[in-house]
């Protein structure tokens, strides 16, 4: 008695380990091939990593420093000429409501040079200004070394150098002397880079009554700075210019420092997209190589195809063999350019000083476009593989 019997199935586990198997067997071409996948999602994981960990740097300043700064500096006028603010800008600001700080700086004519055997045409890139004593509280400024100016420092031939001025200037310590213009000025300080302000990194600033008493400077700011509620900061935005200079608003110009660590976000942004650009066009090389060490793999195997489908094997079960085998070339690659991705990112934000940020989507979406890879890169020569006749594949040499 005759009993028509079904073909068995392989089992998951079987068709990993027969999908195993045929890696182990061409480990060389399995590993150049797998590079390319690798290579594809590490630049696409190290690329969203990177800018995710930038963002979030960014973020982190903005919160540090505060987005309620404002400045008003003085333009020109219709004949080219540099307006002068009022002497008083800075005390018709803080009668604004919302205004929780204001002060000011004011450029000063003095050329700063290391010492009076220095020509002074060579100012080595320092400016001068005059700055109020409120004006490290103002903008969250600190001192590296000695101390800010104080009530009795103002008026005296004593300045604090921004970070930039006095690595310029080779000042290393307070208590060296540096010229400007024919006075001898005292260094009592130098500032750490001032984030939100870094113009005044390559400033050597003196007090109001110092620059008037030593400069001739008359006694008008240059820049107003002010801090408001964040509530209220496009409020007080609106008023800052005729506020500052009534009747001549239209020469004042106000700015919002922080929108330039905004723009750095979405400048990051764009190049963002642009190098997932490139790491999907590394991806589909490597989809490509899949997809030819696939082919070539089922050209060389032609005989063990035949054996297998002569003891009974499916063109079902040969399909699943071959497409398996892609499967696990491609999540090899894959997971092997997460890791690399992830540790990219990690050492590079490291070296930067920022939080290493990988979006576990990113690595998600790596590993789903390898299997996809995978499934598009092996289904062609699945199928050719499952279409071979027994005989025939047997036959050939």
């Amino acid at each position: 008695m005759t009993r028509n019997l079904k073909p068995a199935r392989l089992a998951p586990r079987d068709l990993l380990r027969v999908g195993a198997v045929g890696l182990r067997a061409r480990r060389a071409r399995v590993v150049l091939s797998a590079l390319g996948i690798a290579i594809g999602i590490a630049t696409m994981v190290a690329v969203v990593g990177l800018a995710e960990s930038s963002r979030a740097d960014l973020m982190a300043q903005l919160d540090r420093l505060g987005t309620n700064l404002l400045t008003a500096e003085a333009g020109d006028d219709v004949t080219g000429r540099e307006v002068r603010l009022p002497k008083n800008a800075v005390a018709m600001v803080e009668r604004v409501g919302p205004v929780r700080h204001a002060t000011a700086t004011a450029n000063v004519d003095a050329r700063v040079r290391r010492s009076d055997v220095v020509p002074q045409e060579r100012t080595a890139g320092v400016t001068t200004q005059a700055a109020r004593l409120d004006l490290l509280t103002t903008l969250g400024g600190e001192v590296a070394r000695g101390t800010w100016l104080t009530p009795a420092g103002e008026r005296l031939p004593t300045t604090v150098l921004g970070a930039v001025a006095a690595e310029r200037l080779g000042i290393t310590r307070t208590g060296e002397a540096i010229m400007m213009n024919e006075t001898r000025v005292v260094v009592v300080g130098i500032l750490k880079p001032i984030e939100l302000v870094p113009t005044l990194d390559r400033v050597a600033m003196v007090g109001f009554p110092a620059a008037e008493r030593y400069f001739g400077f008359d006694g008008h700011p240059s820049t107003v700075f002010e801090r408001s509620t964040d509530a209220s900061v496009e409020d007080v935005r609106a008023v800052l210019a005729r506020t500052v200079n009534p009747g001549d608003e239209a020469v004042v110009k106000v700015s919002r420092p922080s929108d330039a660590l905004a723009a750095r976000a979405a400048t990051n942004e764009g190049l963002t997209h642009l190098m997932l650009g490139l790491g999907a066009v590394a991806l589909l090389v490597g989809g490509v190589g899949v997809a030819n060490t696939m082919v070539i793999s089922v050209l060389e195997r032609r005989q063990e195809i035949g054996l297998r489908r002569s003891l009974g094997a499916t063109r079902n079960a040969i399909r699943l063999q071959f497409l398996t085998e892609s499967l696990l070339l491609s999540a090899l690659g894959g997971g092997t350019g997460a890791l690399l991705g992830a540790a990219a990112t990690h050492g590079f934000a490291r070296s930067r000083d920022w939080a290493t940020v990988v979006p576990p989507w990113s690595l998600a979406g790596g590993l789903a476009a390898t299997l996809a890879i995978g499934v598009v890169a092996g289904l062609y020569p699945a199928i050719r593989a499952s279409r071979l006749h027994p005989t025939v594949a047997l036959n050939s040499a």
